[in-house]
């Protein structure tokens, strides 16, 4: 935990140390440049290079990750003078490092042939994750500067769907026959210099590139020198194809504590591997997108991005919101009757719609956490309800009970206590009904059940809960 404290504050600091060194830029340019003197240009130039070099000195210092931390915490102009400033060298590196968002920004201010530059210094896997973002020409460039199996392997990366384990798989791998013996496997890795990232394992094929096991290396350290391959080996490795799932992939990294797993054609040709590296990335993605998603965000935006854009990315749920927060005022406006004989029903029932909304967004919570682990199918709905709805009637009881004292003691009428903890019970049933179906019925339709769940749970449990307790305040106060 110290450790990463430490990161994060190293991160704090060099971000302080930048903005420090653009401001002293930016106020000794002023200094200089309004000041007469001879040689006025001449000592304007000079001081700008000196600024410059300090700052470009420090950029240099700092790992790629850190670079695209501190240009995605940077306001536009500054965040490109800084870009400006970075090595050529470094410049796709930091491009993958950024977010979507910043990328786009960062794109926008490269000439062609930067892009290309930049492009051509990654790997075949990593061209993969940028190409989409480059300009069609470019990308046109790229491919016929690479070399026809990285063609191949670019537009094959390319033609899978973001979701698909082909996207995220990356074609760095190291393999062996099967007919070998461990000792000459081990002069073969020697030659090699180096192996892949995250090399936990090395891949059996035959001449036709056909998999037949993984050897994985703690076996080969261990085990007799003069033992051959095909006996060492394990022969029933967890295997992927490009067209599955990239969530289903890492749910099984996660469940068999993988590092790296081949990936196979429909001939068990081997084509490429999945990293834990990739999966991670899949998954901070994944939950970044779900918690934008829950809250009406369509995308990643940039902090610093233009009003027009950030109102185009927020104005959708919004619009929805504004809907049913009409339809729960015309809810309210059936019983402004009701309201303004008994006053004290517009002081009490935001209350039961309020703990509606907080409960269905619990349950709601739990069913999309449910779908996303695959715990949650047709055949335990009946289950997930019947459980949810037990749940909420004692919370209901419970709290209904307690809210229902506490309107007693404040207004002196027993039946207005009553009809509240009746009120909040049948909110809570009703709640967390809903907050089963909703996601169940956007997973269902293809929809991507985070999306936009709150705001539909919040908005039944709003008119839900005014129409309940303004309905049975009607009823038996009246």
């Amino acid at each position: 935990m110290a450790d990463i404290q430490e990161s994060k504050d190293s991160l704090s600091e060099n971000l302080q140390q930048v903005i420090t060194l653009l401001e002293k830029h930016k106020l000794v340019e002023n200094l200089v440049h309004n000041q007469e003197m001879p040689n006025h240009e001449l000592v304007e130039s000079l001081v700008h290079k000196q600024n410059l070099t300090e700052l470009q000195n420090k950029l240099d210092q700092l790992h790629p990750a850190d670079v695209a931390y501190i240009l995605e915490a940077l306001p536009l102009e500054q965040r490109l003078d800084v870009w400006e400033l970075v090595k050529a060298e470094r410049d796709g590196e930091i491009l993958l490092e950024v977010s979507d968002a910043v990328r786009q920004t960062l794109i926008a201010d490269m000439d062609s042939e930067e892009l290309l530059a930049a492009a051509e210094q990654l790997d075949t896997d990593e061209l993969a994750d940028l190409a989409p973002d480059l300009p069609k020409d470019v990308l046109q460039d790229l491919l016929d500067s690479l070399d026809a199996q990285n063609r191949a392997r670019l537009q094959s990366a390319l033609s899978y769907s973001d979701d698909a384990v082909g996207s995220i798989m990356d074609f760095d791998i190291v393999t062996i026959r099967e007919d070998i013996t461990l000792e000459v496997a081990l002069r073969y890795m020697r030659r090699l210099g180096a192996l892949p990232d995250h090399t936990d394992k090395l891949f059996v094929v035959d001449r036709d590139d056909v998999l037949h096991g993984v050897l994985p290396l703690k076996r080969l350290v261990v085990s007799d020198l003069d033992a051959k391959v095909a006996d060492v080996m394990s022969e029933d490795a967890v295997v992927f194809h490009p067209e599955d799932i990239a969530d289903e992939a890492a749910k099984a990294f996660e469940r068999y504590d993988l590092v790296t797993a081949p990936v196979v054609d429909e001939n068990n040709k081997l084509v490429g591997r999945v990293t834990v590296d990739a999966v991670m990335d899949l998954i901070r993605e994944e939950a970044e997108s779900d918690m934008l998603s829950m809250a009406g965000l369509r995308e990643e935006e940039d902090f610093f991005a233009s009003v027009w854009t950030s109102v185009q990315n927020r104005w959708a749920w919004l619009a929805i919101n504004l809907v049913t927060a009409i339809v729960a005022s015309r809810v309210i406006g059936l019983f402004e009757g009701s309201i303004e004989k008994i006053v004290a029903l517009a002081a009490l029932m935001p209350i039961v719609a309020g703990i509606g909304g907080n409960s269905g967004n619990q349950t709601t919570t739990m069913i999309v956490r449910g779908l996303a682990l695959g715990q949650v199918a047709s055949h335990n709905m009946h289950s997930l309800i019947t459980k949810e709805m037990g749940v909420s009637l004692l919370n209901g009881l419970l709290w209904g009970g307690v809210l229902g004292g506490i309107a007693f003691a404040l207004y002196g009428n027993y039946q207005l206590g009553l009809v509240m903890m009746a009120a909040m019970t049948l909110n809570l049933l009703l709640a967390a009904f809903m907050g089963v179906m909703i996601p169940l019925m956007m997973n269902r339709i293809g929809r991507d059940p985070a999306v936009g769940s709150s705001v539909l749970i919040t908005a039944v449990t709003d008119s839900g809960g005014f129409f309940i307790f303004l309905g049975l305040a009607t009823i038996f106060l009246l």
